[in-house]
């Protein structure tokens, strides 16, 4: 049986690390529409190289392009069980194009899971990230600080701010996020698909819901014992 999911969520969410996990516990494939495109043009794949002409033009790459390199990848053997569809669709138009197309593989959409948090927890949670220069590792400093202001509690490094992480900036992604996104969540509400979950809840918390979510569509992996 295939099973898809559909990961929603703002920015500072937790999506990736949700769908990581997620992946990890099921026998789902984590399909993340960025990976697809970073992969598409750095092989040179013949959707990658159409995707690329509209971008050099400046102009948006159109959903059918963006939709047909998306049914290419979940036809991979790693993919037979279902996938986790991260960052696609964006809008309802996608989301219609997305379920027409699926159905002509006889596939369809069986869950939405929506992470929902509250504006100011996203504000905190996206400006308030910081990057460890030379290990990579990373804080926040309204929710787990280093010890040490600005300096990496792994390796000593300096950390870092990226530019784009600025209240306003954020603000800004957040607005441009919900305008796009609502009716897209309305669509699925009225499907009757539709799981939000509390995102602002621990880690492990959110992952369990999930899975509960899912329960009737999936085999999870066994969990090592503790």
């Amino acid at each position: 049986m295939t099973t898809n999911v559909i990961l929603l969520g703002p920015p500072g969410a937790g999506k990736g690390t949700q769908a990581k996990t997620l992946a990890e516990r099921t026998s789902l494939s984590h399909v993340a529409s960025g990976d697809l495109f970073r992969a598409a043009l750095r092989e040179g794949t013949e959707l990658g190289m159409l995707a690329k002409s509209y971008m050099d033009r400046g102009e948006l790459v159109p959903d059918e392009v963006v939709i047909n390199m998306i049914l290419e990848r979940i036809q991979a053997p790693d993919c037979l069980a279902g996938v986790i569809f991260d960052g696609f669709p964006r809008t309802r138009e996608q989301a219609v194009a997305l379920g027409e197309s699926l159905a002509a593989h006889d596939g369809k959409i069986d869950a939405v899971l929506y992470l929902s948090v509250p504006n100011e927890v996203l504000l905190r949670r996206i400006a308030g990230r910081q990057t460890c220069k030379t290990c990579g590792a990373t804080y926040n400093i309204y929710y787990f600080p280093s010890h040490r202001p600005g300096i990496c509690d792994a390796c000593g490094g300096k950390l870092y701010q990226r530019s784009d992480d600025s209240m306003e900036t954020a603000q800004h992604r957040l607005d441009v996020y919900f305008e796009q996104t609502m009716p897209l969540i309305e669509y699925y509400q009225r499907q009757g698909i539709l799981h939000e979950i509390d995102g602002q809840r621990e880690i492990t918390w959110v992952n369990e819901e999930m899975l509960k979510a899912l329960s009737q569509y999936l085999v999870t992996s066994p969990q090592p014992e503790e």
